[in-house]
């Protein structure tokens, strides 16, 4: 069974969560840039028909590669751990499971926002069905049964 989360628990999540993306990120932009060095290397040995190839250096890249993808490893997976959905890692997007009315919705946070949920998503919509926290709330209380007097 998945973990829900409380506005309030994924707001005081979100502060370790933001480190962890941003190193996860980080290392997903490195090992991009290798990628495209080592790409850029094999075009020029292709339109040369050959050349000199630093076999020490491409071997540091390649080893500068791996680090970067376990550190992208290390990071997704503490975060997964916490029960907490890694959607996308070149926008820094979070998703929380949260249940309201008896139905699982998605509380939605983006890195650079502030370091408070302010959006949620159904769990089929994705981001671009984000709608602000305050209706959810409002959700919330008209879904709920009347407490007997």
């Amino acid at each position: 069974m998945e973990k829900l989360f409380t506005v309030q628990e994924a707001n005081t999540l979100l502060p370790v969560l933001e480190a962890l993306l941003k190193r996860a990120m980080e290392g997903k932009r490195e090992m991009e840039k290798v990628d495209r060095e080592f790409r850029d290397l094999h075009h020029r040995i292709m339109l040369l028909g050959g050349m000199r190839v630093d076999v020490v250096a491409a071997g540091r890249r390649k080893d500068d590669r791996e680090k970067a993808l376990q550190r992208i490893k290390d990071a997704v997976t503490e975060i997964h751990a916490t029960g907490v959905q890694v959607k996308d890692l070149d926008m820094g997007l979070l998703d929380f499971p949260h249940m309201v009315g008896g139905e699982t919705v998605l509380l939605c946070w983006k890195l650079g926002e502030e370091l408070r949920v302010q959006h949620w998503h159904g769990v089929e919509e994705g981001f671009a069905g984000r709608k602000p926290i305050s209706s959810l709330v409002k959700r919330d209380k008209t879904d709920s049964p009347e407490k007997p007097n």
